[in-house]
């Protein structure tokens, strides 16, 4: 193995942050080596970055996917060995050898493995939002009794991190911080009329006008429901109460986000918008190494806008601040039928403009109660799947 090198697990390797991920690997092989890549279902292209990276270990979903990867595999002379299933994408996190995990695996698939990396006090990258939105106290409590390093890689949270004054304790405490500004960029349909949001299909969702990004996240860009899930991430990272995070719609995406001091100051953070940024800075914080990203011409920007984001155009970012008041598994609550909801319009079986409406309707229909262990968030995380499935059945398309 990689002697000398900090040895990183990708769990999510295909998707978009794994490729990113994997792209600084490649620029830093003196620094990085990889442990294990896993995946949901795309072998072909799990095939070739055990080929590029040679990891000890290779994860799939099912096991006629892992058996096909490892004749494929074994035939081109890899001795990567394949593991299946949800028991594997824990032990590959949470291995002796492993230094940091990328957590990019995306929805509640990743909250388990995730946590198997806190708990074994890896130096966790977390780009998996579900870990702090579904359980946010228990996985920040695995966190502090483990030793785990968390560093954040959502552009806006990596942002805040950097923004924050050196030693910063979570809370407000005398640190001389008054708010957090999360950035967003509004999506593809922040001038669209609202009567014409019936009309948005899939494509139109899914085209971002500054980030690349798989198609889930892409939507909950478009609804903001992404802001409304980072509003809870950045209270369980960084210990603000929700009136001391305020989201703002920057079209550009350039500043990603700022903090506001008690002497007046903001300071933000700038810079392209590629995920290779946050992803470098995170793997070898808390020095700086080249991620291949462009230097940020501000002539060429030459101008920032920004503006209130509104509720009536954008009401899951409202829903999302409704979640983390109500707090206990509320938040699990609001992931899980946004991701049916969300699920069931790139499926064609429900409107663009009918997602807010069955995640209000989910959140009113399951009682709350505290989240005081995953068996308790997994619970609401199922009751609350179906109810929102059987809304959405109800609404159809």
């Amino acid at each position: 193995m990689n002697h000398g090198k900090n040895l990183i697990t990708v769990l999510g390797a295909t998707g978009s942050i794994g490729v990113s991920t994997l792209d600084v690997v490649a620029r830093h092989p003196d620094l990085f080596g990889v442990f294990a890549l896993t995946a949901h279902r795309q072998v072909d292209k799990l095939f070739e970055q055990c080929l590029a990276h040679r990891p000890a270990y290779a994860v799939l979903e099912r096991s006629e996917d892992a058996l096909s990867l490892q004749s494929r595999l074994d035939s081109a002379g890899c001795c990567t060995e394949v593991l299946i299933g949800s028991a594997a994408l824990a032990e590959v996190a949470s291995a002796p050898e492993v230094d940091m995990v990328m957590a990019a695996i995306v929805g509640a698939a990743g909250l388990v493995p995730t946590l198997a990396a806190a708990r074994a006090g890896k130096r966790v990258l977390l780009a998996n939002k579900e870990a702090l939105v579904m359980s946010g106290a228990l996985f920040m409590q695995e966190v502090a009794a483990s030793g785990a390093v968390l560093l954040p890689i959502d552009s806006e949270h990596n942002a805040i991190f950097q923004a924050l004054p050196a030693g910063f304790q979570r809370g407000l405490h005398d640190s001389g911080v008054t708010r957090i500004l999360l950035t967003a960029s509004g999506g593809p349909f922040r001038r669209m009329p609202l009567e014409t949001l019936a009309e948005v299909t899939p494509e139109m969702a899914c085209a971002h006008p500054n980030w690349v990004m798989g198609r889930k996240i892409s939507v909950d860009s478009a609804t903001m429901m992404n802001k409304g899930l980072e509003v809870i991430e950045a209270h369980w990272l960084f210990g603000l109460p929700a009136n001391g995070i305020e989201v703002v719609i920057h079209p550009q995406s350039v500043i990603h986000s700022m903090v506001s001091y008690a002497d007046g100051s903001v300071i933000a953070q700038l810079g392209n918008p590629d995920m290779r940024t946050p992803i470098a800075h995170a793997m070898a914080y808390p020095h700086r190494i080249d991620a291949g990203v462009r230097a940020l011409d501000l002539f060429e920007i030459a101008r920032l806008d920004f503006e209130r984001p509104d509720h009536d155009r954008f009401p899951c970012l409202a829903l999302a601040y409704r979640a983390l008041e109500e707090g206990g598994v509320a938040p699990a609550v609001l992931n899980a039928a946004n991701e049916v909801a969300v699920g069931s319009f790139l499926d064609g079986a429900l409107r663009f403009d009918r997602i807010p409406a069955v995640i209000a309707d989910t959140l009113d229909a399951i009682t709350p109660r505290a989240a005081d262990s995953l068996e308790l968030v997994f619970e609401a995380d199922r009751k609350a799947r179906e109810v929102a499935g059987s809304l959405v059945r109800g609404l159809g398309a």
